[in-house]
């Protein structure tokens, strides 16, 4: 089996495990239908061979359309340096996506799972849609701030590839880590 599939068998594996711990310690943390949330992150990225990569800042902005179901923009910001190529300007990117993620559990701890549909734009990258699926988990610290956790993998669109393996192949990781706030 190869990284990716190591990487999402526990993936996998790791979020039952979550939300039968977190069922056990009742809160009234967490979010209602009608709610908001704002979240900033530090971000990385790499290849699916995990030889390059960048890093940056992402923002979400969310509606809960249900306790468990949000949708949302996120708006991310990286930079790039290539070590070895002879190339002596910096890299600046970015995307710009749709996400729609369903959260599991009422705890404090709230595995995720979903999807997003954007485009990636700027210096050193083939602008590009791209479709991906992502997990994570938010752990709430308080009623209304949480801690999140988030992987995805982007499937990038492209004109010359018509198959879907294909689209696979080129795609990439996206890494995050940051805290986010209820309204």
């Amino acid at each position: 089996m190869n990284k990716t599939g190591y990487a999402a068998l526990l993936l996998i594996c790791a979020l039952p495990v979550s939300v039968v711990a977190q069922q056990s310690s009742g809160s009234n943390a967490g979010a209602s239908a009608g709610d908001r949330e704002f979240s900033i992150s530090g971000t990385g990225s790499s290849d699916k061979r995990f030889k390059s990569g960048t890093f940056g800042v992402t923002g979400d902005y969310g509606w809960y359309r249900s306790d468990q179901m949000i949708w949302g923009v996120r708006q991310s910001i990286n930079y790039a340096s290539i070590r070895g190529e002879s190339l002596k300007n910096d890299f600046w990117n970015g995307s710009t996506r749709g996400y729609l993620n369903y959260q599991f559990g009422t705890g404090p701890s709230r595995p995720f799972v979903g999807g997003s549909l954007g485009l990636i734009y700027g210096d050193g990258v083939k602008n590009s849609g791209f479709s991906g699926l992502e997990t994570g988990v938010k752990h709430y610290m308080n009623p209304t701030t949480y801690f999140l956790g988030r992987v995805e993998y982007q499937f990038f669109f492209s004109k010359e590839r018509s198959e879907f393996d294909e689209g696979f192949k080129d795609g990439a990781w996206a890494y995050t880590v940051g805290l986010g706030y209820n309204f």
